[in-house]
């Protein structure tokens, strides 16, 4: 199985747009199937920052391809979720007790004083 994606292995591209497959030199398919040798699926987060401009470099020199019928045969040596992370904005959490009042309770009620 892993000749084959050596011989003529696409990778898979998951972008909001939809997926998208790009076709890679040997040496490029080389590297790849090291990179997913343990996994099918990675999320771009977790690739090395080498890895990640070698990604954003084959995005950019437009080797995107679409999946024509011819294309269904290629084996996938692995898909790389390049989707946005939401951010979400840390709101700075203010003192707990800041808001709190001490108010003491007695439990049970001063006995004492009514008599």
């Amino acid at each position: 199985m892993w000749i084959d994606k050596l011989a003529d292995g696409v990778v898979r591209i998951l972008t909001p747009i939809g997926p998208r497959y790009i076709r890679l030199s040997f040496l490029q398919r080389v590297y790849f199937l090291w990179i997913f040798r343990h996994f099918d699926k990675l999320p771009q987060q977790v690739l090395s920052e080498r890895q990640q401009r070698f990604i954003d470099h084959l995005c950019v020199e437009h080797h995107f391809i679409s999946l024509p019928s011819s294309m269904d045969e290629a084996p996938i040596i692995g898909t790389l979720e390049r989707v946005p992370i939401l951010r979400v904005e840390e709101v700075p959490l203010n003192d707990p007790s800041a808001g709190v009042q001490d108010v003491t309770v007695p439990l049970m009620p001063d006995l004492q004083k009514g008599q």
